[in-house]
């Protein structure tokens, strides 16, 4: 068993400080027997789950009629049982190990109609568990809180639903679906979910009374307010030492009411219904799945399988202390729901937990010391802020009483170098220090001659860094007076100042020579017209650009190529491409450049569509294509087509 235990609890150990493991600490099981819902029905139909006494029970054997099976748990309560015996009996004690530091959980297992929201929630006149909790960890808190006891405490709340695995903020229903994660320590968090303080049971009742309302409910053939999510209040405790050693406490309480695993074939849920019936049987399955992998001591526990079971990771194999209330229905027909909670239960009391004191330390925080400019200020400094007429004159020196052993100031006033509110720190640590009698050590162990030759040295580069400063000066006016002397060469002086640097010009790269091959059958039919002009490719000067700082040099001319068509072959290709547009089959088309099966299927029914193409350039708006795209769609093509050939799809 102890193999079961997840590495999240394994890595708490170290807050805590101990060489050994804490404690086991077993999940207690309660089994509560709920009436009949109706007087009739207890007429017509016997009971199946009979109390032997307050811890066991026995159930009817379905294989033998004959005989019973017999459970043992650490509580049963029957059908005569009130509200008040279960928390007292289960929940109440342990919420004292909430004021320890250490965690605590209550779950509400069973099937759909068993009274599971009953037992947490209850009625004005039946209060549950939730509210017969909060008002007893209230009155604690606010005890062990008083004035004059050691520790200062605070409450929070927060709840939340898992519905269709998603976690619904029910404080803050708009914030959508939340993420549930893990902190370097094992500890598991909802980051963004709302917490709000309370100080007493009427703080508590004006946030959970409207979140209870924004829980999701809906009507089976069971019951009429049927769960449809999995509800979690979370109260957190935070304790704050008052004195030495300011240590820090958080025990956090998990009030869990599962919803009720279902048989569709009897409640009768369809669409949503089922849908959501889909989801809660999932994570009931998982966290069955869960509780058999701690049992059996198996090397990964499913916990991420389940937004539920992650939830629960500390309160089954985790650091809380656990009860689990499994509610049962009499009635014969919930028969095999209620061998099934029976059977999760059993297994559930196996579990071991290993609950331990979340406790840390934090250094007090010192009330900043108000200092004086003179005892900012080192001795050089002080001098000349006295100035030169106040050393002449000299100044009364006022008696100076007697310092006790706590206003004795450290010699780190002395040096004025330092950060001053670091120095107001260490003067604050240096009075508390003193403040203690002979039992103190000084906060300094430097020799009085080192300190000295310290301060020496301090007092040298200030010194240093004046003269500096009045040299700076000195230079600053300097310039100036040169400048309201002779605008002119103000002006010779900026200009050779501010004269840039020659730098080395930088040539481009040559760009490739491009050439384009026509047709031999082309260039023969143009030859033969004697009218035509036509040049397919011409030579261009093309100038190489040099980056220089000085504009003067020329640019040098370098020889390229350029395609160039003629007007009148430009406007028979395009006239062609038109027709070919208007006319043409899928297949025509295809033999276009950049057309294929698909681009020419889209053309055809564009054409049936709108009509015939006004101008090439309508194939813009069916194909998609920029400016540059098709002027190189036209020249290809007018090229093939006046070569008397087509090219495929590219």
């Amino acid at each position: 068993m102890a193999a079961a235990i997840s590495g999240a609890g394994r890595c708490r150990l170290s807050k805590v400080g101990a060489a050994r493991r804490p404690p086991p600490a077993r999940v207690r099981v309660a089994v509560r027997l709920r009436p009949f819902v109706d007087g009739t029905a207890e007429e017509n139909d016997t009971p199946c789950v009979r109390g032997l006494d307050s811890c066991s029970l026995e159930i009817a054997n379905w294989r033998n009629h004959q005989e019973t099976l017999k459970y043992q748990f650490d509580a049963f309560y029957g059908e005569r049982s009130s509200q008040q015996d279960i928390y007292a009996g289960s929940v109440q004690p342990i919420l004292r190990h909430l004021l320890e530091g250490q965690n605590a959980s209550v779950l509400a297992y069973g099937p759909t109609g068993a009274g599971k929201t009953h037992t947490m929630l209850g009625s004005p006149e039946q209060p549950g568990v939730i509210p017969r909790a909060l008002m007893d960890l209230l009155q604690l808190t606010r005890e062990e809180g008083a004035e004059g006891r050691p520790w200062a405490l605070s409450v929070t709340m927060s709840y939340l639903e898992i519905y269709q695995e998603k976690v619904l903020d029910l404080l803050e229903p708009s914030s959508g679906d939340l993420v549930i994660r893990e902190d370097c320590r094992g500890n598991i968090l909802i980051p963004g979910l709302t917490q709000k303080p309370i100080t007493s049971f009427a703080d508590f009742e004006r946030h959970f009374l409207p979140a209870s309302r924004n829980r999701t409910v809906g009507a089976t053939r069971l019951n009429q307010r049927s769960s449809r999510s999995h509800a979690v209040l979370l109260v957190k405790v935070d304790q704050r030492e008052r004195l030495a050693p300011f240590r820090q406490r958080e025990g956090k309480l998990y009030l869990i009411d599962l919803a009720g695993s279902e048989d569709n074939r009897r409640t009768g849920n369809k669409g949503l219904r089922l849908k959501e019936s889909g989801a809660i049987n999932t994570s009931l399955f998982v966290l069955g799945k869960v509780v058999d992998a701690l049992n059996q001591g198996l090397p990964r526990v499913p916990y991420r399988d389940s937004k539920l079971t992650r939830l629960l990771q500390d309160s089954l194999g985790g650091s809380a202390h656990s009860i689990l209330i499994a509610n049962i229905a009499p009635e014969r027909r919930f028969y095999l729901d209620t061998v099934s909670a029976l059977n999760f239960a059993a297994r559930s009391k196996e579990v071991i937990n290993r609950p331990f004191t979340n406790e840390s330390l934090q250094l007090p925080v010192l009330a900043p010391v108000k200092l004086s400019q003179k005892e900012l200020l080192g001795p050089s400094e002080a001098k000349r802020a006295r100035g030169p007429e106040e050393e002449e004159t000299g100044s009364p020196e006022l008696p100076i009483a007697p310092a006790s052993a706590s206003q004795k100031l450290s010699p780190l006033q002395k040096l004025s170098s330092m950060d001053p509110a670091m120095l107001e720190r260490l003067l604050s640590l240096d009075r508390l220090l003193g403040s203690q009698g002979s039992q103190g050590t000084p906060l300094l162990s430097t020799p009085k001659r080192e300190r000295m030759v310290l301060m020496k040295t301090v007092e040298e580069k200030d010194l240093e860094i004046e003269r500096l400063k009045m040299k700076q000066k000195e230079l600053e006016a300097k310039v100036l007076a040169q400048e309201a002397a002779d605008p002119k060469e103000k002006e010779n002086y900026s200009s050779t100042m501010l004269r840039p640097l020659a730098r080395r010009t930088v040539t481009v790269a040559k760009p490739l020579k491009k050439a384009v091959v026509m047709p031999l059958q082309l260039i023969q039919e143009q030859a033969a017209s004697p009218n035509a002009e036509i040049h397919i490719l011409k030579k261009k000067g093309r100038k190489r650009k040099l980056e220089s700082l000085d504009a003067s040099q020329p640019e040098k001319a370098e020889d390229g190529w350029e395609l160039q068509i003629s007007p009148e072959l430009l406007a028979h290709g395009r006239q062609k491409i038109l027709d070919l547009l208007n006319e043409g089959s899928a297949r025509d088309l295809r033999s276009l450049q950049r057309i294929g099966q698909k681009k020419a299927q889209l053309i055809v029914g564009w054409r049936e569509l709108h009509g015939p193409f006004s101008q090439v350039e309508d194939l813009e708006r069916v194909e998609g294509m920029s400016g540059k795209q098709m002027e190189s769609f036209l020249k290809a093509n007018i090229l093939g087509l006046a070569a008397g050939r087509g090219c495929g799809p590219s």
